[in-house]
């Protein structure tokens, strides 16, 4: 048994960009994009798009941070595919002016993401209000809920609900901090104040519960679920694209193109860049903090794994 209406986006290039400043190179790009492909994976998320400026260079944020169709032209043109994914990229509010945007026929993207924070949510509207104008399928992810005010994210809510040109919501579990009744909790709220919205959930794993969280929001009649290929992501990464397809049992999907992938192109990866739990991010998650500052201790050898360190300076922050 499977439900059918379920669609699984695959966001690997965009999240375990986080981790390394999307220096991927040209071919592990295109590695994923034929594993996604041939595993009949629905979106693939392929980066972000950015303005460059000064600050914001090619060279020290990586091509997939900017996506510009020449590039994500030559990942498509590397794989013939009858029937591909449809491409996603993903708009970050304050940072990009859609001056360069192409109309959706005069592109390989199909889907334009907006992330977003509670407090900016009339700014992601207006993203993809412009994005919808220009013929793109739509998302607003609304990130780290769990940590906003519930009155505002309820005002935010009814706001997108009132937006007919935002196609899916996002209930984002940014800090890893959900268990499986705070997942149910929150698409409540979701559905109640934005009942004629598409739901998608994007989990993180910071105790280890992104796939388990993945399975109550399927249960709670999410049909838009974010997953990355072996839970590539920023800290301790995501719900892994190989697990999710194997519990759904839809015979569309076919796992094996995910694992080869795995074995050819991510392990090696392992040795320059570290992502999946370990105690620093489950305190992390635990405390429901942005793990910003779990990822400045992994990132020192010294102190790496200094997890009672890190728990002690973390709880005496908040007295």
């Amino acid at each position: 048994m499977y439900r059918k209406e379920i669609k699984v986006l695959d966001c690997t290039i965009r999240d375990g960009g986080l981790i390394n400043n999307f220096q991927f190179s040209d071919e592990f790009v295109k590695a994923i994009y034929r594993a996604t492909c041939d595993a009949g994976v629905d979106v693939m998320e392929i980066g972000k798009r950015l303005d460059v400026s000064d600050e914001y260079t090619r060279e020290k944020y990586g091509k997939w941070n900017f996506c510009d169709e020449d590039d994500i032209k030559r990942v498509v043109d590397s794989y013939e595919c009858e029937n591909r994914p449809l491409l996603a990229i993903m708009f970050d509010v304050g940072r990009i002016t859609m001056a360069s945007m192409p109309p959706a026929d005069q592109s390989v993207v199909d889907m334009v993401r907006t992330a977003c924070y509670v407090a900016d949510i009339d700014k992601g509207i207006d993203l993809a209000k412009r994005s919808k104008d220009l013929g793109y399928l739509t998302t607003i992810n609304v990130m780290a809920c769990s940590a906003a005010i519930k009155t505002d994210l309820i005002e935010g809510l009814q706001e997108i609900n009132r937006t007919p040109e935002v196609d899916y919501l996002y209930l984002v579990d940014s800090y890893g901090a959900f268990y499986s009744e705070q997942v149910t909790s929150y698409l409540e709220l979701y559905k109640e104040h934005a009942p004629d919205k598409e739901l998608g959930f994007h989990a993180h794993n910071n105790q280890q519960l992104a796939f388990a969280n993945t399975q109550q929001a399927i249960i709670d009649g999410v049909n838009l679920l974010d997953a990355t290929v072996n839970g590539m992501g920023r800290g301790a990464g995501n719900c892994n694209l190989e697990l999710l397809l194997n519990f759904l049992k839809n015979p569309k999907f076919d796992v094996r193109p995910i694992y080869k992938a795995i074995q050819e192109n991510v392990v090696p990866l392992r040795d320059e860049m570290e992502w999946g739990f370990n105690d620093i991010y489950g305190i992390s998650g635990h405390l429901n903090r942005h793990p910003r500052n779990a990822m400045k201790q992994r990132a020192n050898p010294e102190t790496k794994d200094n997890c009672y360190d890190f728990l002690m300076d973390a709880t005496s922050e908040v007295g």
